[in-house]
C-alpha cells in the first residue's frame, strides 16, 4: 500500500513514518508540508492512502480535498475533535487523534486493507457497456437499470447517489470503484463529486478561470473542475 503523509509539523511527519514501519504491507511514497506540496505529491505518487492533518498554514486538509479529482482513500490525523463528524461526512476511513495510538493506526490502516480489497473485487471485470443492466440496491429497494439510463452519479462520502430517469439510489461504493466500472466513452468525471453520462449533456459553457459548466437535461447545472475541464476539452474537442 503506497502512502503519503500531509502534515505541517516535521516532528509528527517523523513519528507517524515510524509507526508505520512496525504494519507491514506499507510503503511512505512521500510527505507534504502544505497543500501545494502536497497536490504535487499525490499527483506523482498516485498513493493508495494519505494521511492528512486538519490545520495546515493558508490552506486546511479539507481545501485539499476540493482541488483533488481522484482522491485516495484518507485517514485524518489532528490534534482537535471537534472535525470528527464534517471528517466522515467527506469520506474519511478514519480520525486519529494526536497522539496516535499504535492499536489504533493498525485498525484504520486494516479498514483502508479491507476497502482496496473490495475495490479490487469489484473491477476485476470489464466495465460495463452503455448498452448492459446493472442490479443496484439500496436498503430495502432494488433495481436493475439499464446503464445507458444513468445520468449521474454523486459521491456522499464512502457512498455514492446513482440519478436515472426519476429515480435516484444510494449505494454502498466510492465514487473511484464506479468510474472504473463504466465505460469512459460515456462517463466523464466533472468533479470530484460528480460523474457524468454525457449523453444527457444539452450545452457546455465556458465559466470562470477557464473552466466549463455542463447544463444537463432537466435544467441541471453541474460545474466543472479547472483540471477536468482541459481533460473535457482534449477529449472531446475538434
Amino acid at each position: 500500500m503506497k502512502v503519503v503523509i500531509i502534515d505541517d509539523e516535521r516532528l509528527a511527519r517523523v513519528e507517524l513514518q515510524n509507526l508505520l514501519k512496525e504494519i507491514s504491507g506499507i510503503e511512505v511514497v512521500g510527505q507534504a508540508a502544505y497543500v501545494e506540496e502536497a497536490l504535487e505529491v499525490i499527483e506523482k505518487e498516485k498513493p493508495d492512502l494519505i494521511f492528512l492533518d486538519i490545520n495546515m498554514p493558508e490552506k486546511s486538509g479539507f481545501d485539499l480535498l476540493e482541488e483533488l479529482v481522484q482522491v485516495p482513500y484518507f485517514i485524518f490525523t489532528t490534534a482537535y475533535d471537534e472535525y470528527a463528524l464534517k471528517a466522515f461526512e467527506v469520506g474519511a476511513v478514519d480520525y486519529l487523534l494526536k497522539p496516535i495510538q499504535v492499536q489504533r493506526l493498525k485498525d484504520a490502516v486494516d479498514k483502508v486493507k479491507k476497502l482496496i480489497e473490495q475495490d479490487q473485487s469489484d473491477t476485476s471485470n470489464h466495465y460495463f457497456s452503455i448498452q448492459d443492466r446493472v442490479f443496484v440496491r439500496d436498503n430495502d429497494k432494488c433495481f436493475f437499470i439499464k446503464v445507458s439510463d444513468i445520468k449521474r452519479i454523486v459521491s456522499e462520502g464512502n457512498y455514492a447517489r446513482i440519478y436515472f430517469k426519476d429515480q435516484q439510489a444510494l449505494i454502498h461504493r466510492s465514487l473511484n470503484s464506479l468510474a472504473l466500472k463504466l465505460d469512459p466513452q460515456y462517463f466523464f468525471r466533472a468533479n470530484r463529486q460528480e460523474l457524468i453520462n454525457i449523453q444527457y449533456i444539452e450545452r457546455v459553457d465556458p465559466y470562470f478561470s477557464n473552466t466549463l459548466v455542463f447544463f444537463l437535461t432537466g435544467n441541471l447545472k453541474v460545474e466543472v473542475s479547472r483540471r477536468q475541464s482541459v481533460m473535457f476539452k482534449e477529449k472531446f474537442g475538434l
